[in-house]
């Protein structure tokens, strides 16, 4: 890892704020879409950079917003990769959003998380807090190979315990999909179930597929030549170098995602699971009030 001084933390508009403490990830997931050329890397992916003066810059900003809104992080590096034990950059910044009354919406593959699960607690009481998790198969040697560097997903779904025991709203991202890997009935199945069972609030799925581009899409077909021989060439056949390449059954697993969360009362479409986290409610002008 390597330490910069940042020039900003935030980015969005008024009410949609997020914030990457970390730029890169050792997490080694084969489809990670950070990974893309877009994103104009100028140093090797694992070689993360760590924006140290973070906790500053998010002090500042949210020291100047007088409207409380939510603070999303871990869309494009997991707050809570490996050097975060050492470092606490995350749990700085968790302190800095508690202390202004603003909310948190978290997004991780990590057990991590459950170290500062103290500090969700009081921003959840406070004002809100989210936290997704992203899950991709139910067979731990498949994850293995797709999210090496990562606790597995039975692990994930112990946290997402946890966290809901709190009374913490909890989000999963059931994506990717990948053709001709996890794209089974029996997976999404058994992940489904289990998210039900410890009451998550909504899942996330963009379709039942992956997207590739220039930079995720070498790193992705070097791993499926290394652990799934002869599969980067059915995939060659079937989409090019197409941008999205659904699974050919997206339309079933599409079909029992929308079965068992609407039976089980659970938001499965993007734009419900995203208002959802948005919506920051105004606890703290309610408790105001009670204090007049």
């Amino acid at each position: 890892m390597h330490f910069v001084d940042a020039k900003g933390l935030l980015t969005g508009s008024a009410g949609r704020y997020g914030m990457n403490i970390y730029r890169g990830c050792t997490h080694g997931c084969i489809y990670c879409d950070s990974r893309s050329r877009c994103y104009q890397f100028t140093h090797p992916f694992e070689d993360v950079e760590v924006k140290q003066n973070a906790p500053e810059l998010l002090e500042k900003a949210l020291k100047a917003k007088r409207k409380k809104c939510m603070i999303g992080t871990g869309s494009m590096s997991d707050p809570y990769m490996h050097c975060e034990e050492q470092l606490g950059l995350t749990r700085r910044c968790l302190e800095i959003i508690l202390k202004y009354g603003f909310g948190a919406a978290i997004q991780t593959k990590s057990d991590r998380i459950l170290r500062d699960i103290d500090l969700l607690d009081e921003i959840n009481r406070s004002a809100k807090c989210v936290v997704q998790m992203t899950l991709t198969t139910w067979d731990d040697g498949l994850c293995r190979k797709l999210e090496p560097n990562v606790c597995n997903t039975k692990r994930r779904i112990e946290v997402l315990e946890q966290i809901q025991a709190r009374g913490i709203p909890t989000v999963v991202w059931l994506t990717p999909i990948l053709p001709f890997i996890n794209d089974t009935p029996e997976n999404v199945t058994a992940i489904l179930s289990e998210c039900v069972r410890v009451g998550v609030k909504g899942v996330i799925d963009f379709g039942m597929g992956l997207t590739l581009r220039d930079g995720d899409r070498e790193y992705y077909y070097d791993a499926l030549d290394r652990d799934f021989p002869g599969l980067k060439e059915r995939y060659i056949r079937r989409y090019g170098n197409a941008y999205e390449l659904p699974s050919p059954r997206a339309a079933e697993l599409r079909a029992i995602l929308q079965k068992i969360c609407r039976e089980h009362g659970v938001l499965c479409t993007p734009e419900e699971c995203f208002s959802f986290m948005q919506e920051l409610p105004e606890k703290h002008l309610q408790m105001s009030l009670f204090d007049i």
